[in-house]
């Protein structure tokens, strides 16, 4: 038997993924880790955490699957996106990793936009100028830590950290590559342009490759420390959503992946590049070798939920959470949830957006409320999905959900009505570190294309229907996306008191 490993370094743990050349998740191995906080608006996470997790998620996979090594025939990468590493000329890290859901740049995004105009950002990049990406993170170093910033000699993903930890190459996948928005989206690679005009240096980017090519062999030090053979192939893999999005099949038009996770991500692929005119949706570059993608992103989506029961129910199950909202009727009889706990991204691009529960009664119970944090969520999915239709996007025929909350029937039944579609489950839950794990089977030969592979090796294994719901959350939702509009001043006012 042939293997193939994915590894997924997400915010919170390195998961080690062990498929065989038919597909099956043979066993899977995580090991967790923390992120900091140290100031509001801050999220940073130590590079070595990752690295130290991948050794171990490797060595209890091969412990658990008695897998023997020879047997291994390539890794793929993947893991949390937009993520700024900096290393100097001796591979020493220069500072913790500024995180995806650090708010702290806005200052720097404004900068961005001033030096080469929105529309053109927009333009070369796919993007608006945001927060969480890489680029604005870069300029933030420049000016606030001018003596680190001068010691720059590579710049790196995470999962690419993790990539030259295994193989000593600096190499970054085109997926991830265009997150940073230093990439033209057009060309598939760096843009010199903007890069010049950042006052960045281009010797710190890495070369890019195609999610199925090769980036690298693992060292003797790392294979010594993993328990892999000395020249396994470590192959480009791509950032976690467009690994999930492979993962899940969502690798053609017509399909999209809805990932219920800590956030939500709506992805859909697309055969060029699908450009929201204002910004608002992010505009990528596919793991898929010649493919892009399209996608939003909700920053508190499952991380609603794990809010909510941590903080007003922690003796709760999350599956008794959901099993008690099945007894509420669809609109939680007039209480509604805005999911905005972490700033928002899509389509609301503010990091001081701030959740709130609007409508509450003396007759609502505990179970309204967590009835209305399921329904607040999906109505912030099909604020996405909403843009992408108005952005092109034609003939949406099914939603593949994955993630720890896609476990719950009722939500899945909720988000089938709001977002009146059908909902199906597949085969494996496994998502990002699936999806990276078929690239390397792809790259090594073992399909003819990631195509081939997602109709082989993906199957449906649920599907859920729209209700008779419908019509209610179309009311509920006329109400729902007015609240950002009326409250946005106020959620400004408050951050701004918040931050002082």
């Amino acid at each position: 038997m042939v293997y193939f490993i994915g590894i997924d370094s997400s915010t919170t743990a390195t998961k080690a993924l062990l498929m065989n050349d038919q597909g099956k998740v043979v066993n899977v191995a995580s090991s967790s880790y923390a992120y900091e906080t140290p100031r509001p608006l801050w999220s940073e996470q130590d590079p070595n955490l990752w690295w130290h997790a991948t050794i171990k998620s490797i060595q209890q996979v091969l412990t658990i699957s008695d897998v023997d090594k020879e047997e291994i025939k390539g890794i793929g990468l993947t893991g949390q996106m937009h993520g700024l590493v900096l290393l100097d000329a001796n591979g020493r890290i220069l500072r913790p990793a500024i995180l995806w859901n650090d708010q702290r740049t806005s200052a720097e995004c404004d900068l961005m936009r001033k030096t080469k105009g929105k529309d053109n950002l927009i333009r070369i990049t796919g993007n608006d100028a945001l927060t969480g990406f890489t680029a604005p993170k870069i300029l933030w170093v420049k000016k606030h830590e001018p003596y680190l910033f001068s010691r720059i000699a590579h710049v790196l993903l995470p999962k690419d950290f993790v990539r030259w930890k295994l193989t000593q190459a600096f190499a970054m996948d085109k997926a991830g590559g265009s997150g940073t928005q230093l990439f033209d989206i057009q060309k598939r690679d760096w843009s010199t342009d903007l890069i010049d005009q950042f006052g960045l240096n281009g010797h710190w980017f890495p070369q890019t490759f195609e999610g199925t090519a090769v980036t690298g062999q693992l060292t003797q030090h790392a294979a010594d420390l993993t328990g892999l053979k000395k020249g396994t192939p470590v192959y480009a893999g791509g950032g976690d959503q467009a690994a999930n999005g492979v993962g899940t099949g969502a690798v053609k038009e017509g399909i999209i992946s809805l990932s219920l996770g800590t956030s939500g991500v709506i992805f859909a692929s697309t055969d060029s590049p699908q450009i929201e005119e204002n910004g608002r949706l992010h505009t990528f570059c596919h793991a898929v070798p010649g493919k892009w993608h399209t996608m939003g992103v909700m920053l508190s989506a499952a991380g609603s939920l794990r809010w909510y029961r941590d903080t007003f129910s922690p003796q709760d199950s999350f599956e008794q959470i959901t099993k008690e909202s099945e007894s509420i009727k669809a609109g939680s009889d007039g209480l509604l949830f805005m999911p905005y706990l972490t700033g928002e991204r899509t389509p609301h691009p503010d990091p001081l957006a701030r959740a709130s529960f609007i409508g509450a009664t003396v007759q609502h119970t505990k179970a309204h409320f967590g009835r209305a944090i399921l329904e607040g969520v999906a109505f912030g999915f099909r604020d996405i999905l909403n843009l992408m239709k108005e952005a092109g996007m034609e003939n949406v025929t099914q939603i593949r959900v994955s993630g720890g909350g896609a476990k719950s029937d009722c939500w899945r039944q909720i988000i089938a009505d709001v977002l009146k579609t059908e909902v199906v489950s597949i085969n494996t839950n496994e998502g990002a570190a699936f999806g990276t794990a078929l690239l390397a089977a792809v790259g090594n030969g073992h399909f003819k294309s990631v195509d081939q592979a997602s109709e082989q090796l993906i199957q449906i294994t649920e599907t859920v229907q729209p209700s008779s719901n419908q019509s209610a959350y179309d009311d509920y939702y006329q109400i729902y996306k007015e609240l950002y509009p009326t409250l946005s001043s106020t959620f400004n006012a408050l951050g701004k008191i918040h931050a002082s």
